[in-house]
C-alpha cells in the first residue's frame, strides 16, 4: 500500500506506547464519544434506518458480485463525457501514472481533496520525490501535514490534536508552505479557521492541476460524487483545468438510484448530519465550466484479490463513515496511528491485512487488534460483520492457508509466533476427542488449584500481563452434574429442582414439585 507506514511495529508495541499518552487518550476519548452521541442521534431519526441499512449492504453486495460489468460500464461513461480512463493494479503504477500526469502539464504544485484512496498508495511522497507538491486543502489534512504527521481516523485525521497543538502547528508551519499565519494568533475555533481559509485561498486560485478521490462512481453516467463538509473540495473540483481523481475499484455504483441510498447512510453515520453540507458532482469535462481535462484512475491494489475471499471480501462494502472506530474500545485506547495503514480501527484490521496480506509482524497482528465486543457491526451502515471477518483473518495468521495474491491461488505458511497457540489447539482437539482424558485431566486441576500461578509462563505472559488467571473451580461440571444427578438428595433435577420445592425421590427420579412420585420410583414431574 504506502511507503508511509514502514517500519512500523506491530500493533501491540504501538498500543503499548499509546495508551499511556494521557493527552492523546484524553483527545480521542472526547471527540469519540461526542460523535457517536450525535451519530446515534442522527439514526434514531429515520424509522426505516435497518432497512436503509439492509439495502446498501444488497446493494455493494450485487455490485461486487458484477463488478467487472459495472466497471466497464463506467469506463465507456467517462469516456463518453469526455473524460480518460486508467488502470492502476498496484500502488506503484498509480503514483507512476499520476505523476506522469501532473508533470505533463507542466506544474509543480497540486492542490487536494481529502482522499483515503492517495493516503493508501503515497501518493503525496511519490509526488514528492518528482518534484511536486502537493497540498492538502481538508483542515484536518493540513494541520496532519504542516506538523509533519500521519492520519489517525478516517473521518477526523486530527482527531489526536487538540486546538493548542494545532495553534502552535500553525505559527511554526504554516509560512513553510505558503501565506503565513496572522499574528496574534488564539486557539479559538473561528480564529483557527480563518488562518486556514486565507491560507488555503491563494493555493485555490494559483492551482491548475488538482487531485482527488471519489466517495462513489455512478457507472451509468460516468459521475464522480464527493461529499465533505467544508467546501474545499468544491474548489478543487471547479477551479483547477486538470483534474485527476484516484477511486478503488469499489466505490462503483450501478446507478443514480442506488446511490440515493448512500447518500442517506453515509452523513448521518459519518458526521451525524442529515445530508453533507457539500455534494460535489460531475461527468467528465465540460467546454462552460470546471475543468478542461479529467483523469480517472481506477485502483486495484489488493482488492481484486479480496474480492476472491467469499468471508473478507465484505470489507470492500465499506464507505469510509468512520462509524466503526468511534464505538471501538480500542481504538478510542490506542488511537489511530497503532494500526500503521492508512485505514485505522476496525475496518483497518480487516481491510489492510487483505490489501497488504498478513506477511510483516504489523499486518499478521491487526486482526488481533480487537475485542470482538461487536459494537463495529452494529453501528456499520453497509452491515460489515468486522468480527466475523476478523476470526476469520486470525486463522489465516495461525494456519496459513490458501489465499489469492496477484490474481493467483497460493498456500500461505503459519505466520510466526504462533506455533504455542497451535500446540495447545491440537492438545485441545485430542483432549476433547478422549472424554477420559479431559475428566482426568479436569479433576487434576481441581485437585491442584491451590498451586495454579497467578500469571502464566512463558508464550501466556503476554495474555496474564493486563488479566487474571481464571480461578479453577472445585469441580468440574461433569462432576457436579453426576454428583446432583445420581448421588445428590432426593428431589433435584429437572422438576422438583427446577420448581424448587423438592420431593421424595430416592436420587433415581425428579420431584414433580408436589413431593409425588409413582410407585415405580420415576418421579411424575414435568
Amino acid at each position: 500500500m504506502s511507503g508511509t507506514y514502514l517500519g512500523m511495529p506491530a500493533f501491540p508495541v504501538a498500543a503499548d506506547a499509546a495508551v499511556r499518552d494521557e493527552r492523546l487518550r484524553g483527545n480521542l476519548t472526547h471527540a469519540t464519544q461526542t460523535i457517536r452521541a450525535k451519530r446515534a442521534r442522527a439514526v434514531a431519526e429515520l424509522p426505516d434506518w435497518d432497512r436503509l441499512r439492509a439495502a446498501g449492504a444488497a446493494i455493494k453486495d450485487r455490485t461486487l458480485r458484477h463488478l467487472d460489468h459495472y466497471l466497464e460500464r463506467l469506463e465507456a461513461s467517462v469516456t463518453a463525457a469526455g473524460g480518460q480512463v486508467h488502470w492502476a493494479a498496484d500502488a506503484r503504477e498509480a503514483n507512476r501514472i499520476v505523476t506522469r500526469l501532473v508533470l505533463a502539464t507542466g506544474e509543480r504544485e497540486v492542490v487536494k481533496v481529502k482522499s483515503m484512496a492517495t493516503q493508501e498508495i503515497g501518493l503525496n511522497q511519490a509526488l514528492a520525490a518528482a518534484g511536486v507538491r502537493a497540498t492538502e486543502t481538508d483542515l484536518a489534512e493540513l494541520i496532519v501535514q504542516l506538523g509533519d504527521d500521519l492520519p489517525s481516523h478516517i473521518l477526523v485525521p486530527a482527531i489526536h490534536r487538540n486546538r493548542g497543538e494545532i495553534r502552535d502547528i500553525f505559527r511554526e508551519r504554516m509560512a513553510d508552505w505558503g501565506r503565513p499565519a496572522p499574528e496574534g494568533l488564539t486557539d479559538a475555533p473561528a480564529d483557527l479557521a480563518e488562518a486556514a481559509r486565507l491560507h488555503l485561498r491563494e493555493k485555490f486560485l494559483n492551482a491548475r492541476v488538482g487531485v482527488s478521490g471519489a466517495n462513489f462512481m455512478v457507472a451509468e453516467t460516468g459521475t464522480m460524487v464527493v461529499v465533505e463538509s467544508e467546501g474545499n473540495g468544491r474548489m478543487c473540483l471547479t477551479l483547477p483545468e486538470t483534474l485527476i481523481s484516484v477511486v478503488g475499484i469499489e466505490k462503483v455504483v450501478p446507478s443514480w438510484r442506488d446511490l440515493e441510498v448512500f447518500l442517506q447512510l453515509l452523513p448521518r453515520s459519518s458526521t451525524a448530519e442529515r445530508m453533507n453540507p457539500y455534494t460535489s458532482m460531475w461527468t467528465g469535462t465540460s467546454e462552460d465550466d470546471g475543468p478542461r481535462a479529467f483523469h480517472l484512475v481506477l485502483l486495484d491494489n489488493g482488492r481484486s484479490d479480496t474480492l476472491a475471499d467469499t468471508v473478507g471480501r465484505q470489507a470492500l462494502r465499506c464507505i469510509r463513515c468512520s462509524a466503526c472506530l468511534n464505538v471501538c474500545p480500542v481504538y478510542e485506547r490506542a488511537g489511530g496511528h497503532a494500526y500503521g495503514s492508512a485505514y485505522p480501527g476496525p475496518i483497518g484490521a480487516i481491510l489492510t491485512p487483505q490489501l497488504r496480506g498478513v506477511g510483516t509482524e504489523l499486518d499478521a497482528s491487526l486482526p488481533f487488534a480487537s475485542s470482538l465486543c461487536g459494537a463495529c457491526y452494529e453501528v456499520c451502515p453497509v452491515a460489515i460483520d468486522i468480527p466475523e471477518v476478523l476470526v476469520h483473518l486470525r486463522e489465516r495468521v495461525v494456519a496459513g492457508g490458501e489465499v489469492t495474491v496477484g490474481g493467483e491461488k497460493r498456500r500461505i505458511r503459519p505466520a510466526k509466533g504462533h506455533a504455542a497457540e497451535r500446540a495447545a489447539m491440537r492438545a485441545a482437539r485430542w483432549a476433547l476427542d478422549h472424554p477420559g482424558a479431559l475428566r482426568v485431566g479436569q479433576r487434576l486441576a481441581a485437585r491442584t488449584r491451590r498451586l495454579h500461578p497467578r500469571r502464566l509462563p512463558g508464550p501466556g505472559r503476554a495474555w496474564s500481563a493486563t488479566r487474571e488467571v481464571p480461578r479453577v473451580p472445585a469441580e468440574s461440571f461433569r462432576d457436579w452434574w453426576r454428583r446432583t444427578r445420581e448421588q445428590g438428595p432426593a428431589g433435584i433435577g429437572n422438576g422438583g429442582g427446577g420448581n424448587g420445592s423438592g420431593g421424595t425421590g430416592d436420587g433415581r427420579g425428579v420431584g414433580d414439585g408436589a413431593g409425588n412420585r409413582d410407585d415405580g420410583g420415576r418421579e411424575a414431574g414435568r
